[in-house]
């Protein structure tokens, strides 16, 4: 692997996307209008909220109803017992419950605050935004979108911003990947005392995602980010690959 220079360039002018736009179509448009030509091996760092709008995934807090559980809970910690609702249908289980926070397992086997259930940056406080159903199919429809329409081979991968144990603050990690595999892996290698390393597997996926919040921002109106420079690991990785097995999990 050699050592080069990157650059993360920020997309602007996409504008909010409504449910059923075609997202490669937008970014091949705001990067022409940059004059910004995408090419190969670049990576694309798409936020989650924006794919979640194109596919429906932004809902009506009164398609709610709360269960017990979730009124319960949210008179006791001053929720909005449709969002506890919203919170609890899209998890399978919950791992943590401290105050008012509840840590979940969603779905697709992510571990994270209320099941990725997010009431920002949503057009209004009566809508919640909820995760993609399948975000590894959503990153290749971007992918495919922009092979057929700007004849490129490009890598794509989904951020949302999650919290981590022991640490102050969140950081974004990818939530879905296409075209690209997830890790760096330097098991067998050397280090530069001649030592073989044998446990060393660097997630790149969550260092892209990590390093394009940087020019995105939470208020800035700029959901991708083009990744350039980057020799990434080719093949075709899949997000699954990231998450811990149970069995190996030290925060179950």
């Amino acid at each position: 692997m050699s050592v080069n220079e990157l650059r993360v360039i920020p997309l602007t002018g996409i504008p909010i996307v409504k449910e059923g736009d075609d997202i490669a179509a937008q970014i091949i448009e705001a990067a022409a209008a940059q004059d910004l030509e995408l090419a190969d091996g670049d990576v694309l760092s798409v936020t989650q909220r924006i794919v979640s709008r194109t596919e429906g995934r932004i809902y009506r807090l009164d398609e709610f109803e709360p269960s017990p559980f979730a009124l319960d809970f949210a008179s006791r910690f001053d929720k909005d017992p449709h969002v506890v609702e919203a919170v609890l249908r899209e998890s399978t289980r919950i791992i943590r419950q401290v105050g008012g926070v509840l840590i979940t397992e969603t779905r697709h086997g992510l571990k994270c605050a209320n099941a990725g259930v997010d009431a920002s940056n949503v057009g209004g406080e009566e809508f919640v935004s909820l995760l993609p159903v399948d975000p590894d199919a959503s990153c290749q429809r971007i992918r495919d979108g922009i092979r057929e329409q700007a004849g490129i081979e490009v890598a794509v991968i989904m951020t949302d911003t999650f919290g981590r144990p022991w640490r102050h603050g969140q950081t974004n990690v990818a939530i879905g990947l296409a075209g690209m595999l997830p890790f760096r892996d330097y098991v067998g290698e050397l280090d530069m005392d001649g030592r073989e390393l044998r446990v060393t597997t660097i997630c790149v996926a969550d260092q892209i995602a990590g390093m394009s919040e940087l020019v995105m921002g939470k208020s800035d109106g700029v959901p991708v980010a083009v990744i350039r420079g980057y020799d990434y690991p080719k093949g075709e990785g899949s997000s699954h690959e990231i998450v811990r097995e149970m069995e190996l999990d030290l925060f179950p």
